[in-house]
């Protein structure tokens, strides 16, 4: 019985490891293809998309991910959604790097950025902590987030917009830790959700990140 048991959990640990490395190794992936479509859209001078195809485009994109995560077409479509959101910063990038302090600013909310994913993800590898009882907060949390983000836009509301952003630096990096937390104890066993998951809350730290920034500069 003690041997039958030692092998499930070996079972377990081996299938969450293989989980966490094929989540890290597409995230990379993804995270260096979408700088690169972000790279190639402010270099052309690219427009920004209006924001009823950007929304049509990440939702339409986030179900056919969704749909066919358990098939090969699921990584095919991941691409298609990183490299989206990568063309969508772009235009972002041109609009702060013509600031006065736009380069700061950038590199800023990139180490940012970084130091999130990182801590968070180290907390919840290194702790091996279930955080499984954040996932409706959480949820809840990035919908409310989502529609006050949509009435600080139609009523032109900064308070607003800069709390929005703030919620969504917390709020995001909440769900890496969650996210992380889950593949670590067997509750995530879907490398592709988990990189979509992963990759969307690095987007949101960083634009969230880059207005903040923007606003305390002056800019």
């Amino acid at each position: 019985r003690w041997m039958t048991s030692d092998t499930a959990v070996g079972t377990t640990v081996s299938s969450s490891n293989r989980v966490l490395r094929n989540t890290y190794w597409l995230l990379g992936i993804t995270l260096m293809f979408s700088a690169l479509v972000a790279g190639f859209a402010a270099q052309m001078n690219m427009p920004a998309l209006p924001w009823y195809l950007t929304l049509a485009g990440f939702f339409g994109l986030s179900y056919l991910t969704s749909r066919f995560e358990n098939s090969g077409a699921g990584i095919l479509c991941v691409f298609a959604l990183t490299g989206f959101m990568g063309y969508t910063i772009g235009p972002l990038l041109n609009h702060y790097l013509s600031m006065a302090q736009g380069g700061q600013i950038v590199m800023t909310a990139f180490g940012g950025t970084a130091i999130s994913f990182l801590s968070m993800s180290a907390l919840a590898l290194f702790t091996k902590r279930d955080f499984s009882f954040m996932g409706k907060f959480l949820f809840v949390g990035l919908i409310v987030a989502f529609v006050a983000g949509l009435a600080a836009f139609f009523f032109e509301m900064t308070a607003l917009s800069l709390a929005v952003s703030a919620m969504f630096v917390l709020l995001s990096s909440g769900v890496i830790l969650w996210q992380t937390s889950q593949i670590v104890n067997g509750g995530e066993t879907n490398y592709i959700r988990a990189t979509v998951t992963l990759f969307v809350s690095i987007y949101n730290i960083f634009v969230s990140l880059l207005q903040l920034l923007g606003f305390a500069s002056d800019e």
